[in-house]
């Protein structure tokens, strides 16, 4: 599948400039972090049950980021970094009165990024983000109720993101990280029409980092 390769080469991709950033010094970042994804209910002004809106769970999600400083010091007031989010949601369960729907999808967003984080010499440094990439959904094949889905199956979509979070030092090597992302990107297809062509996706997760 051409989106598997893509993600395979990007993930090799990320691991050799791991391996050649880290051999030169020690500006870099791997952070992993378990969440939630929260979608906002989307209407279908056509649907002819009494519940004309389209329900999304909040799916389990899980992040991983690789980063690197590219201007300031530890030492600095304000940093700058370079940084890759992989956010993958495995099982987005959907809810509709009508059985037209696929019962769920799955989704993974990568956005490059600029980081800034204020106080980074400090134990507790603030940070935003903002960045953008591509990302995809891929529906099931079985309808909210029974049957099978005959809709189209894979969306990929371009992607913004916008974040916000905190890191807290624990160790020279080791930081604690809670945060929030919105992955501002196109709709998977749902069989029908709700009159938008973008979502947001609000990924809330916390985890760790190791600088090295």
């Amino acid at each position: 599948m051409a989106i598997q390769r893509l993600v395979s080469a990007v993930l090799l991709a990320a691991t050799v400039l791991v391996g050649s950033a880290a051999a030169q010094d020690k500006n870099n970042e791997v952070a992993g972090l378990i969440g939630r994804t929260f979608i906002s209910n989307q209407g279908v002004p056509a649907a002819t049950s009494a519940n004309k809106e389209i329900h999304f769970g909040n799916g389990l999600s899980f992040e991983a980021v690789y980063g690197r400083r590219i201007l300031g010091t530890q030492d600095s007031l304000v940093t700058l970094t370079f940084e890759v989010p992989f956010v993958v949601n495995p099982d987005e369960d959907l809810n509709f009165a009508e059985n037209v729907i696929p019962e769920s999808y799955s989704s993974f967003f990568i956005t490059p990024a600029a980081r800034a984080n204020l106080f980074a010499s400090t134990h507790v440094s603030p940070w935003v983000s903002f960045g953008g990439g591509f990302g995809h959904f891929h529906e099931s094949s079985n309808l909210v109720f029974f049957g099978s889905n005959t809709g189209a199956i894979g969306t990929t979509t371009g992607v913004f993101e916008l974040g916000a979070g905190l890191d807290v030092k624990v160790s020279d090597k080791f930081s604690l990280r809670g945060e929030v992302r919105d992955f501002d990107s196109g709709v998977p297809q749902l069989n029908v029409d709700t009159g938008k062509s973008r979502q947001h996706n609000l990924f809330v997760g916390g985890g760790v980092v190791w600088h090295f």
